[in-house]
């Protein structure tokens, strides 16, 4: 009966023993069958993911590590959905390792190859965000870089935001801006969060420096309550804003502005939107929920200035009136409500 047993325990180990060694023979070759693909295919293949799995993915073979040097697209992330609830020391932890990577790839890849992407989700925290900027306006100065993105969020959710974190935030990126000016001078597109600017001209200096800007969005940011954002840039082709206190937008000039969403504006007397010079703009969606104001929004007075719009959106979900009359517009449109 011993000897049974002894022989069926020598039968399970030598079956456990042939099924590892089939695994990491299974492991070796799925991974020698990737490394072996042309490099313009893997290439493509980490492109198209998160820019820290893709050197993760690169630690599998040497042929694989050379290709870090050859990325000419990048995303690199400390987080998921800005201004969501999260883990703060997690996230900390992350934007360190984000800041570490984007000054170790941008200082140490080939400057022949362009970078057509470069996009960046940070934390606005000392001194991983410096890192970032400086390491991005080197490469802007020393390569070609496409479009670059920022979106920067703060270590604490708008709803954990006291008047004094906002005012805070808007310091701490004032300074960032002022430190790391020549990168903000090369961005495509922009994304701030969580910020309450001390004067009404922080945010056009701020435009007036990122003269390459075609997109600017700016979530729960304002210049305090009731103030007036004026806005005016060459370039500029896309403006969403959501939330904050302004009492109204006013789009001066922005002759190549397409598109604008505006989210959950701040009650006033006034239109939330004022439209100056916008020769281009096709696309305008306006969204507010739970206002019980009295006070009708008149598409025809709000959209006098505007040649034409070929889609607009319109979401009130709420006892608002909207009134829709006498639009004059030669190009028909899309309505959603």
């Amino acid at each position: 009966m011993t000897k049974k047993r002894h022989h069926r325990r020598r039968n399970v180990n030598a079956t456990q023993k042939a099924t590892h060694n089939k695994d990491a023979a299974s492991s070796e070759e799925d991974t020698d069958r990737l490394t072996k693909l042309p490099n313009d295919l893997l290439l493509n293949i980490l492109e198209r993911v998160d820019t820290l799995d893709a050197i993760r993915a690169c630690i599998l073979s040497r042929q694989m590590m050379k290709l870090r040097t050859m990325l000419s697209q990048f995303f690199l992330s400390c987080s998921s959905i800005p201004g969501h609830h999260f883990n703060v020391s997690e996230f900390v932890r992350t934007n360190g390792v984000v800041a570490h990577v984007t000054d170790n790839i941008l200082s140490t890849r080939s400057p022949e190859i362009t970078i057509s992407r470069l996009k960046i989700r940070f934390l606005l925290v000392q001194p991983d965000c410096y890192t970032i900027g400086k390491s991005v306006a080197h490469a802007m100065a020393t390569q070609k870089v496409g479009a670059a993105e920022f979106q920067i969020v703060t270590d604490k959710t708008h709803l954990m935001c006291s008047p004094a974190d906002l005012l805070d935030h808007a310091k701490q990126l004032n300074d960032f801006f002022g430190a790391c000016r020549d990168a903000f001078a090369g961005l495509r597109r922009l994304w701030l969060c969580n910020m309450r600017f001390g004067g009404e001209l922080d945010i056009p200096n701020i435009l007036s420096t990122c003269k390459l800007l075609e997109s600017l969005r700016l979530t729960h940011c304002d210049s305090g309550m009731n103030s007036v954002l004026q806005l005016e840039h060459a370039q500029l082709t896309e403006l969403e804003v959501d939330y904050g206190k302004f009492e109204i937008v006013e789009l001066t000039c922005l002759p190549k502005l397409q598109r604008v969403s505006y989210k959950s504006w701040f009650y006033s007397e006034k239109d939330p939107l004022y439209f100056g010079f916008v020769p281009q703009l096709s696309k305008l969606r306006l969204a507010k929920t739970g206002s019980r104001s009295t006070r009708t929004l008149e598409l025809s007075q709000l959209l006098g200035n505007v040649p034409s719009i070929s889609d607009l959106h319109l979401d009130f979900e709420s006892e608002k009136v909207l009134i829709i009359s006498h639009l004059n517009h030669t190009c028909p449109f899309s309505l959603y409500i």
